[in-house]
């Protein structure tokens, strides 16, 4: 029971409750005072009680008397008051939990004496801050977290994963393997408190790409779900074989989805004759590039790899061979070096512009849905954009293509040099009216809202993006990875 100025009300906070749920339920929601009052808590020898021992100073001394004080009506004018029934279970599984953790279980835990005096308690959000920045500078790799964001006023993605698994583990370790809603918001308050670059300004507390109570998604979220499955499937995948992992690093098998069409048969077989006694450095360099498959067969086939260098002799005295070798291979290099203008006299990287449309794409992969199956960025591309050379049959394009979801067809002698771009949908062409590839990108994106289609579901999360940051559009569920780059570009 709370007594405020004459006036007695019970009040129940659940356990394991926090500095702030006791002043905001004690004294703000019960008796109406303002978020802004000032308040801090005493004991009985006057001394000040900090946030993180209160709760295991009440289960320590469940009869211990404290004193709530405002600044408002100084110290002389304060009202006793006395607090039973703080820690009540609201149903029998918070009792059940109680005995767990071995805290108090009977109904009248503590009394409390509350009164209105001068305090020095730092805001939520400061708290918040505070507190996960204690986390990180006690937890390994904190440190790294902390001079990263200090030097480049930002985080890596591989950054971000680590600073969210060390306050999920923080999380369980102070408040249990299931942590209230009040907690883990407190928790992505206090990450944009100390990282206010990380602060999506669209959304409505900034912070719900770490932890959002309404739907109960966010980063933060996501790592606790994935820390409590890894607990429950331990002892089942001890007793499972383990399972062989796919190489990675050179090894890894790969494909080029968009280099230039590649040989087989004779005519592969033509090519590397003409390869072998060529003068013409740069006819050399063009059938390596349509040969680049039947290279990779060769190199990744243990009875054949030795004779690499027999069906390939150029690679012996031609230099840069290996250099466009790689950046087939890496279309992320590629479009890279396009992005940057590095690339101009390569014919099968795009211009600067759609360089950068299709780098978002890998900033914003396709997700995998419960009907659909998660495919790369590289196999995405061409839902998006497909190169048409100028003298082949655009009928036959068309011909062999399948869905509704509308794409931009650019016909040119290659990608960097595109004479017409056109709307494909439903097989059919509309021709765009700009002549450069973020004109062309703009028509179709607008084209789902004037035919009233839905987007590519590969391409929904990099639609959903454009639609709410570039065109302001509508408002949508939008992933925390979509938050997060906002957050970063317009921070």
């Amino acid at each position: 029971m709370l007594l405020y100025q004459s006036t007695n009300k019970y009040i129940r906070l659940n356990l394991g409750f926090t500095y702030l749920e006791f002043i905001n339920e004690g004294d703000q929601r019960k008796f109406g005072l303002s978020d802004a009052a000032e308040l801090q808590i005493f004991d009985e020898t006057d001394t000040a009680v900090e946030e993180d021992i209160l709760l295991e100073l009440v289960e320590a001394n469940p009869d211990v008397c404290m004193t709530v004080r405002d600044s408002f009506l100084g110290e002389d004018h304060s009202t006793p008051s006395s607090l039973t029934d703080t820690m009540s279970p609201s149903s029998d599984n918070d009792l059940s939990s109680q005995r767990e953790w071995g805290a108090p279980t009977c109904r009248n835990v503590s009394s409390f004496e509350v009164m209105n005096t001068s305090t020095t308690e730092v805001s939520e959000s400061e708290a918040a801050k505070e507190m996960v920045e204690s986390a990180l500078l006690k937890k390994p790799g904190g440190d790294d977290v902390l001079e990263e964001y200090k030097s480049e006023n930002s985080l890596k993605h591989s950054t971000r994963r680590q600073l969210v698994n060390i306050l999920a583990s923080h999380m369980t370790e102070m408040h249990g393997k299931i942590p209230s809603r009040k907690q883990k918001e407190k928790y992505a308050l206090g990450i944009i408190s100390l990282f206010p670059s990380l602060k999506d300004p669209f959304s409505r507390k900034g912070y719900e790409h770490f932890y959002d109570g309404e739907k109960d998604t966010g980063y933060l979220s996501w790592r606790l779900r994935t820390m409590s499955r890894k607990n429950r499937t331990t002892r089942s995948q001890q007793a499972v074989p383990a399972t062989v992992l796919q190489a990675q690093g050179p090894n890894r098998p790969r494909s080029a989805p968009t280099v230039p069409h590649q040989l087989d048969g004779d005519a592969c077989r033509e090519a590397l004759s003409f390869l072998v006694h060529s003068p013409d450095e740069a006819s050399v360099f063009e059938k390596m590039k349509i040969t680049l498959q039947h290279r990779q067969d060769l190199v990744r086939d243990p009875q054949r790899t030795a004779d690499v260098f027999k069906t390939f002799p150029r690679l012996l005295d031609v230099k840069g061979l290996l250099t466009q070798d790689l950046l087939l291979l890496f279309e992320l290099c590629r479009l890279l070096n396009a992005a940057e203008t590095l690339a101009e006299n390569d014919d099968t990287s795009w211009d600067s512009d759609m360089a950068c449309l299709l780098l978002l794409l890998y900033l914003l992969p396709p997700t995998a849905g419960r009907k659909r199956t998660k495919i790369s960025p590289s196999d995405a591309v061409d839902k998006m954009v497909h190169f048409h050379k100028s003298c082949c049959s655009i009928d036959e394009h068309l011909r062999g293509r399948k869905g509704q979801q509308p794409y931009i067809l650019a016909a040119g002698r290659t990608r960097n040099w595109i004479d017409t771009f056109f709307i494909v949908i439903d097989k059919q062409l509309i021709p765009c009216q700009a002549t450069s590839s973020l004109g062309a990108f703009d028509e179709l994106f607008k084209s789902h809202y004037v035919f009233n289609l839905s987007y590519e579901e590969s391409l929904v999360p990099l639609y959903t993006f454009v639609q709410t940051t570039v065109y302001n559009i509508d408002t949508t569920d939008e992933s925390p990875r979509i938050c997060e780059l906002r957050a970063k570009l317009l921070n």
